[in-house]
């Protein structure tokens, strides 16, 4: 996988407080929505990698229960992070 240790500080710093707040909710929706889409690249070149359809779909699981968390949480909080990701049209 392309994710190195620079790579999730980035998307930390860019979506969480920090690039060390690794347990903010929008840091974490941010890192699977990084690993959702090279799972999705990587799926167009390999359909039959059902391994990786089954990753992708937890991932998707995960990513869902943390926005739906925020959703009830912060709604503004969920809004810009959804503006922010481009994730819903």
């Amino acid at each position: 996988m392309h994710l190195t240790k620079s790579k999730k500080e980035e998307i930390f710093s860019e979506n969480g407080s920090s690039k060390k707040d690794t347990g903010s909710a929008e840091g974490q929706i941010a890192l699977f929505t990084y690993r959702i889409n090279h799972l999705s690249l990587h799926l167009k070149k390999n359909p039959k990698d059902f391994n990786t359809e089954r990753s992708l779909v937890k991932l998707v699981g995960k990513r869902k229960n943390l926005l739906d968390y925020l959703k009830n949480k912060n709604i503004e909080r969920y809004r810009s992070i959804i503006k922010k990701l481009k994730i819903r049209k």
